[in-house]
């Protein structure tokens, strides 16, 4: 059998919690879906910029080497590479002001 006094102090902490939640979403609340739509496309640049001048660079030094894709292949990755390290150097900035409010 279980102990009704624990089992009312299990009822008070998971109550204590909801409305902890709830009062935590009332003061942050969701962002927009505008805002949303927003980071998305930061987010794309962010990646695809990197990742497209890499392999304008590597074309370049292709065509002044008169190589094939010997350097356009790792400027490729190393240009997605710098674009998702931005990408996530971005979402923890935003993560920490989020939480500074």
């Amino acid at each position: 059998m279980s102990d009704p006094s624990r089992e009312s102090d299990h009822v008070a902490r998971a109550a204590r919690d909801a409305a902890a939640r709830e009062a935590r979403g009332r003061a942050q609340p969701e962002p927009s879906l505008g805002s949303r739509l927003g980071q998305i496309g930061i987010l794309g640049w962010t990646i695809v910029l990197p990742t497209l001048a890499g392999l304008a660079l590597g074309h370049l030094l292709d065509r002044a080497f008169g190589t094939r894709v010997f350097f356009s292949a790792p400027m490729l990755m190393l240009g997605a590479a710098a674009g998702l390290w931005f990408a996530w150097k971005w979402m923890h900035r935003q993560e920490r002001s989020h939480e500074d409010d």
